[in-house]
Formats: C-alpha cells, structure tokens, sequence
C-alpha cells in the first residue's frame, strides 16, 4: 500500500460562497510585531472546492491542501465544523 503525503488544513470562516463548487476561506492569525510587541491580526483568504455548494457565508470549515484544481483553487473543503447563526 502506498503512502499519501501529509497534507496542510487550514481552519477559517466562509468568506464567499456565489462562485459555483467554490468558496472562499479566510484564515486570520494573530501575529506578534517584532519591533513594538503589539499583536497584530494578519488575514489570509483561500479559494475552496466546495462539491456539494452547501457552505453558506460565516461557517467554519476546515480545507485541505490538494492538486490544482483552476489557476487560483488548490484546496478542497473537508468538512463543514460550525454552521453561521
């Protein structure tokens, strides 16, 4: 049996949902300033194969790393942790 490489997930809230199989996933950390010690939010947004197209705007969703899918998608949506209230 041969093995997969680790994959990276990333964990973010549902940005966009109006493409179609795709949505957009923001990732924000809090970074520390090297120079003034004050915390920093850095945003990071990531564009996900979304089969089913059941993520709405405000989900947390956990992504996976995969194969290309378009020019700008190289993610897919593993499952769907918290739905938006």
């Amino acid at each position: 049996m041969e093995n997969r490489n680790l994959r990276k997930e990333r964990i973010g809230v549902v940005t966009s949902n109006k493409m179609q199989k795709s949505i957009v996933v923001s990732e924000v950390k809090k970074v520390k300033h090297p120079m003034y010690g004050k915390f920093v939010l850095k945003t990071k947004k990531y564009v996900a194969h979304d089969e089913a197209n059941d993520c709405n705007i405000g989900d947390t969703v956990k992504i996976m790393e995969t194969r290309p899918l378009s020019k700008s998608k190289c993610w897919r949506l593993v499952e769907i942790i918290e739905r938006a209230k």
